[in-house]
C-alpha cells in the first residue's frame, strides 16, 4: 500500500491556488520534482491567471475557469514538448499564478521637498502625498520583465519602484502644469490626471496598469506656510494702524493689571505709554470722525495741512498786459515806482480789471511804502 501511495505522489492531478492574502502579485505552484499528469485538473478562480512556463520560455496562460490538462488545451507546450495527438505522457512546468485583482490604497510621497518656480513666489520647495491603485494587465510582460523565477512576488517588492516612478513623473507634471501653488489646492483632480496621463505608459511597459492615481496634499516649507499665514492674518485684519493701537492699548492694561511692575521705573513707564497711546488714541478718533476726509485720515499722524497757493495777480502798465505776479513781487514793484493806486490789476474771479487801490491785498502793500522825498 505504501508503494502505492509514492507512485500516486509523483503525479500532481490538481492544481490551484487559494490565496488569503492581500498582497501577492506572483505565486509558484510547489511543484518541485513531481510530475504534472495528463488530464490533471487546473482551477483558475476570479482575479488570477495561471502561466505555464517549460524551460524558461512561457508556454500556455490560462484565463479563470476549470480546465483539464490535455495536449488540446497546451497547444504551445505541446509544440515545444513536439506531442503529437493523443500522447499522454506526464510532463513537467513550472507554473506561476498572477493576482490580477486591484490593488489599492498604495502610498507615494517626496522624501526631500521639491524645488519649482512659482510665478507669485519666486522660486519654491513643495511636498507632495497621495495614493494610487494598479493591477497585473499583462502577466507574461510582467514575469518577464519584474517578477521572474521568485517563488513568490508582493506588492512590497514592486512598491518602492512604482512609488518613485509616481513621485518622479509626478512632480515633473506639476510643473509643467505652471499652475499658481496657491491654486494647487483647487486642482488636484486635474493635476491628478495629468500624472495619470504621464506615468501609465511607463507602468504599461511592465505589465502594470495604473487605474488610480490621487494627490491628497501638496505642501510648502513650514517656515514658508508661517509666512502665508501672516500675510493672510494681515489681509483679515485690516487697518494695519488701527490693529497696532488696539494692541497697544491692551498692552498698557496689562501693564495697569501688573502692580509689581517695578515701583518709579513701573511708573515712569506707565506715563510714557500713557502719553504716547494718548496722541495715538486721538489720532485714532480724529481718522474716525472724518471717516469721509482722505486729508484728515493721512494726516492725522501730526503732519501741517499743505500751505495755500500763492496769488496771482495780473498788472496793467503802460497799456500792457505784466504777469501774473506773487504778493513778494508786487511789493519790490511797488516800492520801486512801477506799481501805484492808480494802477490797474486783475486777478481769477474779478469781472474787470480794478485800480490796485480796490484790492484789498495789494492796497496793504501799497500802504507800506513811503511816500517819495520833498
Amino acid at each position: 500500500m505504501g508503494i502505492f501511495d509514492k507512485l500516486r505522489n509523483e503525479f500532481i492531478d490538481i492544481i490551484e491556488w487559494v490565496d488569503n492574502t492581500s498582497d501577492t502579485l506572483v505565486w509558484k505552484f510547489p511543484r518541485y520534482q513531481n510530475e504534472i499528469k495528463m488530464n490533471a485538473k487546473l482551477t483558475v478562480r476570479e482575479s488570477q491567471l495561471a502561466v505555464f512556463i517549460n524551460e524558461g520560455k512561457i508556454a500556455d496562460i490560462f484565463q479563470p475557469g476549470m480546465y483539464t490538462l490535455t495536449t488540446q488545451n497546451l497547444p504551445i507546450l505541446s509544440t515545444l514538448k513536439g506531442w503529437g495527438y493523443g500522447f499522454n505522457s506526464p510532463f513537467k512546468a513550472d507554473v506561476f499564478f498572477v493576482s490580477t485583482r486591484q490593488f489599492t490604497n498604495q502610498k507615494w510621497g517626496t522624501k526631500n521637498p521639491v524645488m519649482l518656480r512659482d510665478a507669485e513666489f519666486g522660486p519654491v520647495r513643495l511636498r507632495a502625498f497621495g495614493s494610487y491603485a494598479f493591477r497585473v494587465k499583462d502577466a507574461g510582460q510582467f514575469l518577464k520583465e519584474i517578477a521572474a523565477t521568485n517563488p513568490e512576488f508582493t506588492v512590497e517588492d514592486i512598491n518602492e519602484q512604482l512609488r518613485n516612478l509616481a513621485v518622479s513623473r509626478g512632480m515633473d507634471a506639476i510643473a509643467e502644469a505652471k499652475i499658481p501653488v496657491l491654486d494647487l489646492a483647487a486642482k488636484y483632480d486635474e493635476v491628478s490626471a495629468l500624472i495619470t496621463e504621464k506615468i501609465k505608459p511607463e507602468f504599461n511597459e511592465l505589465g502594470l496598469d495604473l487605474t488610480k492615481f490621487l494627490i491628497e496634499n501638496i505642501s510648502l516649507p513650514e517656515e514658508v506656510e508661517a509666512a502665508l499665514d501672516k500675510r493672510s492674518s494681515m489681509g483679515i485684519i485690516g487697518n494695519l494702524g488701527a490693529y497696532a493701537q488696539f494692541q497697544a492699548a491692551n498692552a498698557m492694561g496689562d501693564a495697569a493689571k501688573n502692580p509689581s511692575g517695578g515701583g518709579l521705573a513701573g511708573a515712569g513707564i506707565g506715563v510714557g505709554l500713557g502719553a504716547a497711546m494718548g496722541s495715538q488714541m486721538g489720532n485714532v478718533f480724529q481718522q474716525n470722525q472724518f471717516p469721509g476726509n482722505a486729508t484728515a485720515g493721512n494726516a492725522g499722524a501730526g503732519a501741517p495741512p499743505p500751505p495755500p497757493p500763492a496769488a496771482q495777480i495780473f498788472l496793467a502798465i503802460n497799456g500792457q498786459q505784466e504777469g501774473p505776479y506773487d504778493l513778494a513781487t508786487l511789493q519790490q514793484l511797488a516800492v520801486g515806482g512801477r506799481l501805484n493806486a492808480q494802477t490797474l490789476v486783475w486777478k481769477a474771479g474779478m469781472g474787470a480789471w480794478a485800480a490796485a487801490s480796490t484790492l484789498p491785498e495789494v492796497a496793504v502793500l501799497l500802504g507800506s511804502v513811503p511816500p517819495p522825498l520833498p
